[in-house]
């Protein structure tokens, strides 16, 4: 999912090892509340609805075809999976009682926890995961997520076109309601971890009679149930007071408002009128942490901010031209300027493609320095390209972003330091709203201009950000990777690393892939972002998790 950011540890990959003989458990989450201030009024109602600031989703609220942020958190709120991540990103068993795999972890049988049911009252059992998996890789359902379900043996059949909408992965057999098994094409050694995932949820058997109606009104797994969705204002969530998991709910749901501006939405906090809010609007970014009017949050994150160049981009394609302008561009941005100037100091300049709590974050990768900032080199470089292929005097290079997301002034900041250090037209183009914005792309109308793009890993490993982001697998629609990049040696890489005996192993595979993003540029990393934000005086328990999300269950207030 494109989504914010978090607190990721190394303890999540070394968790698969023990959830494969049945173990971390199903405790709860860490209860600190380090970072945020927390309202000292009286005791806080645990039947009270807490409005949360939202966006609009892009897509239908089904688990495979929600990749982006504003869909993810609803889902993720209303769906339990095989396993959760609490706040730390550390696995906890949740519908799975044990996932054991076999000696070279290239079959896992996964046994599930008896009695859970979704919330028309049907059972969850072994079914309710292996169809809805087949059903979201399958190709003629037209999943954005599909390419999750690609380790499964079987994937390929379900790609091919013109393939039934109903068949089935060979890769996945069920033994009993309570188990089944998946057959992977390669060991993989994150799989454990991978299946916390949204779009590992199970669905119920009324999805397949009408998938659309369901989207816009979804049966839930989790801790809480779908009550209505009010296109651009609001979606309304309810605790689900028949829920069996180990997450425990302090409030009475969650309202989660959409709003299309940030100052607005942060306004509504001081004053009272909405309870949480996820991102702080650049306007006050240099105040909120000292704002008496709010509850200030501010820990560091996982997210990656990037913009992506889409490989049809002319001038800008995967050839030598092309590199060398993307390498340009990348050393022309004064990314510490801008993250001191707009963002007030709430990011950290990047040197790779993941973030500084990622287990296999590298400092010193070969190629980091393109993502320095170094106006003689970009001149350089952009000079080389120009003896290729002279890029034309009026044409501007062109960074697309949505309106409602917060980033103006940091792109509009990027087009003035692409334009003073190389002499070219630059320009930040809005476009009116994340949906919009994120429509476009899947429908690929950006294929002449470099767009916003950013990444908070969906599981705690390098894995996540390299694979969804920039595999050939994810390309072309049938993932993440937006910019349709593809190249073998780096596809090549990412699959040795998925059968490492071990994380140091994994991690030093995932490392030199990531060399050949810092020379092939397919998108550049401009920052990794804090995890930011407040609530209301009266609010308790505000905290935003791993993912970079409030955590909707700890969320309370006072009457």
């Amino acid at each position: 999912m494109k989504k914010s950011s978090q607190l990721t540890v190394a303890s999540a990959a070394i968790c698969a090892l023990a959830l494969l003989a049945g173990g971390c458990g199903s405790g709860g989450s860490s209860t600190n509340t380090e970072g945020a201030e927390q309202s000292s009024s009286s005791q806080p109602s645990n039947n009270a609805v807490v409005s949360v600031r939202g966006c609009e989703p892009a897509n239908p609220l089904i688990p495979s075809s929600t990749a982006e942020s504003c869909g993810g958190q609803v889902v993720d709120a209303i769906s339990s999976k095989l396993i959760r991540f609490d706040d730390q990103g550390k696995a906890h068993n949740d519908l799975a009682a044990e996932i054991k795999g076999n000696d070279d972890m290239s079959q896992y049988k996964v046994t599930l926890v008896d009695g859970r049911k979704f919330s028309d009252g049907t059972p969850i059992t072994a079914k309710s995961f292996t169809r809805a998996w087949s059903w979201s890789a399958n190709v003629s359902n037209g999943q954005l997520n599909a390419s999750f379900f690609s380790d499964i043996k079987g994937f390929d059949d379900l790609q091919k076109q013109g393939v039934p909408a109903d068949a089935q992965f060979s890769g996945l057999k069920v033994i009993d309601d309570e188990t089944f098994t998946v057959d992977l094409i390669s060991p993989s050694s994150t799989f454990p971890i991978q299946v916390g995932y949204t779009s590992f949820a199970p669905l119920p058997e009324s999805f397949y009679k009408d998938p659309k109606a369901y989207g816009e009104n979804p049966v839930s797994s989790g801790p809480y149930t779908f009550e209505s969705w009010q296109h651009n204002a609001m979606i309304r969530l309810r605790k689900n007071n028949d829920y069996g998991g180990e997450v425990k709910v302090q409030n009475g749901g969650i309202d989660y408002k959409v709003y299309t501006d940030l100052n607005s939405a942060y306004s509504d906090v001081q004053a009272g009128n909405l309870d949480v809010i996820d991102r702080i609007p650049t306007s006050a970014v240099k105040t909120f942490m000292t704002d008496s009017m709010v509850q200030s949050y501010n820990k560091p994150g996982s997210s990656l901010q990037m913009f992506t160049i889409p490989a049809t981009m002319e001038h800008f394609g995967q050839d030598q031209e092309g590199r060398l302008r993307r390498l340009a561009i990348s050393m022309a941005i004064d990314r510490k300027m801008l993250i001191d100037k707009v963002l007030g100091g709430l990011g950290v300049q990047p040197t790779d493609f993941t973030a500084p709590t990622i287990p296999g974050y590298a400092k010193d990768l070969k190629g980091s320095d393109n993502l320095k900032y170094n106006a003689r080199k970009a001149k350089e470089y952009w000079a080389k390209a120009d003896a290729i292929s002279k890029w034309p005097a009026d044409r501007s290079f062109r960074m697309l972003y949505s309106s409602d997301g917060g980033a103006k002034d940091f792109y509009d900041g990027m087009a003035n330091s692409i334009k003073n250090t190389l002499g070219i037209k630059a320009e930040a183009t809005p476009v009116p709203t994340f949906s919009e914005f994120r429509g476009n792309i899947k429908k690929r109308l950006y294929a002449d201009a470099a767009f916003r793009s950013s990444w908070s890993p969906d599981y705690p490993s390098p894995e996540s950000y390299l694979m969804s982001n920039f595999a050939s697998s994810a390309a072309d629609g049938n993932g993440s990777n937006d910019g349709d990049y593809k190249n073998p040696k780096f596809d090549a890489l990412l699959k040795q690393a998925a059968k490492a005996k071990d994380t140091d192993e994994a991690n030093r595979l995932f490392q030199q892939a990531e060399e050949i993003l810092l020379q092939d540029m397919p998108a550049v990393p401009l920052y990794y972002g804090n995890n930011i934000g407040a609530s209301a005086k009266k609010v308790h328990g505000m905290r935003l998790g791993w993912d970079g999300y409030p955590i909707f269950s700890e969320l309370s207030k006072d009457q």
